[in-house]
């Protein structure tokens, strides 16, 4: 007897951070290890650059083409490099992935993988040129 499928809620795509995941997750996670620096230019709003750095790797589009609704493309993308740098998405992913669990919402069995391939920047590797095994052309009789 076949097993029945299990019926799992079909998610909107996500292109901005919701408040209580930021508020629950995401800011004490900030607070702990990228704290606010004590002197200098205050950092940007971390909720808006969290939405910059969404819409930019939903969309795909360049740092300096996000839309000015999330401030500075240039803080925005200092950002992006000082959380990458301190391991903040793998601690966010990991308090994500361990509050779904809770609630029932991982399917541990289900495994993807993915590739793209794409044209080599600049022609790729150039090829050496071909060895001549002989001579070009033939003796000449004496």
């Amino acid at each position: 007897m076949a097993r029945t499928k299990r019926q799992v809620k079909k998610l909107d795509t996500i292109w901005q951070c919701p408040d209580e995941l930021w508020e629950q997750t995401i800011q004490p996670l900030l607070d702990k290890y990228d704290p606010p620096k004590r002197r200098g230019r205050k950092r940007i709003d971390g909720c808006r650059a969290l939405d910059g750095i969404i819409h930019q790797g939903r969309s795909g589009c360049q740092w300096n083409h996000l839309p000015k609704e999330f401030g500075s493309d240039r803080s925005i993308h200092r950002t992006f490099q000082r959380w990458v740098k301190l391991g903040l998405f793998v601690k966010i992913l990991a308090a994500l992935i361990a509050h779904c669990d809770e609630l029932g919402g991982v399917d541990w069995q289900w495994q993807s993988a993915d590739a793209a391939m794409g044209k080599a920047r600049s022609g790729g590797i150039k090829s050496a040129p071909t060895p001549r095994i002989g001579r070009k052309t033939a003796r000449k009789r004496a």
